[in-house]
């Protein structure tokens, strides 16, 4: 493990107030690591294109995303349906 990137009582649905995911993207392409673990694929982003992009920029340095909840490597099948989901409870949270 080469480091925890949290953003604790910071909601998931703003990219640019969470310094921890931040970080992880400038980790990743510094070539610090090559897999992402997760507990979830909202534990990462909430927002549609924030997971996509998050995805395109992780895959991009060579960096794989690894979730319990889905049960492994993400592709972009999760991202496209979790993204979708994550986003209408978004709006359903509002």
């Amino acid at each position: 493990m080469v480091e925890a990137y949290d953003d604790a009582a910071i909601s998931g649905d703003n990219t640019i107030l969470r310094p921890g995911i931040q970080r992880r993207v400038r980790d990743s392409q510094r070539g610090l690591f090559k897999i992402v673990v997760a507990e979830a694929l909202d534990r990462t982003r909430r927002d549609q294109a924030d997971v996509a992009t998050l995805y395109k920029q992780l895959k991009f340095a060579g960096v794989n995303i690894v979730t319990l909840a889905e049960g492994g490597e993400i592709s972009e099948l999760h991202v496209g349906l979790k993204g979708t989901m994550n986003a209408l409870f978004l709006k359903d949270l509002a």
